[in-house]
């Protein structure tokens, strides 16, 4: 628990450091509301209909960047060798990241919410349910995407090879996220939200138990 506490601190630290580069990520995602508000022209209600599902697209394009950066400074560095050698399970390391990208994962779901919301006009009221949402949504883009971070990390095209690897595995992510952030804007009167939740945190949980048992392999390989 200490090394999982220990690695936590040092990736958050990290990113704390780089907040440039989060602010960066997340223009590129209101950027791409932005766009995809144009492809559709002025029509507010099918704006207002395919608007979980562009969150959703943009968040996901947003996020193969920050994953695909959270390894840099450790091969720049060339401290992952170290981090390996270190009295810690490569499990707490893999644990540590995973959570740091899911903490910034989850506070760009919260922070383009509002851009959605001026752009498409798909406010709702009940937050705490999206809240939910984007939390088990961005845990299962995190947890493989760390995994596939990692295996690409050292590879020269890896800003290509990662979303070729994570998105056709997050496709059950991509769908229920939207659908039940869907409901929760348009009205669900079916209660079917809530079978979607169930169906992101199944994933979730299969993914962030594969992740610690196959993290090491992967860096050490």
């Amino acid at each position: 628990m200490n090394a999982l506490v220990a690695a936590l601190r040092k990736d958050l630290l990290l990113q704390w450091r780089g907040r440039a580069q989060a602010v960066a990520i997340f223009a590129f995602g209101a950027a791409t509301l932005l766009l995809f508000s144009f492809a559709v022209g002025p029509d507010s209600r099918a704006l207002r209909q395919h608007a979980a599902g562009f969150l959703w697209l943009g968040l996901l394009l947003a996020s193969t960047l920050s994953l695909a950066e959270s390894f840099d400074l450790e091969v720049e560095e060339q401290a992952l060798e170290g981090l390996l050698l270190l009295p810690a399970s490569p499990r707490a390391l893999y644990y540590g990241k995973a959570l740091a990208n899911w903490a910034l994962l989850a506070l760009l779901g919260v922070a383009l919410f509002p851009v959605m919301v001026v752009l498409y006009d798909a406010s709702t009221p009940q937050l705490a349910g999206l809240l939910g949402i984007v939390l088990l949504g961005t845990a299962g883009l995190s947890a493989p995407g760390t995994l596939y971070a990692a295996m690409t990390a050292q590879t020269r095209s890896r800003q290509t090879l990662l979303p070729l690897l994570l998105f056709p595995l997050v496709v059950p992510v991509l769908l229920a996220s939207v659908q039940a952030t869907s409901l929760l804007i348009l009205g669900d009167p079916m209660g079917q939200a809530r079978s979607w939740a169930t169906l992101l945190f199944l994933f979730d949980v299969i993914h962030w138990s594969l992740g610690g048992l196959l993290f090491g392999q992967v860096v050490e390989d």
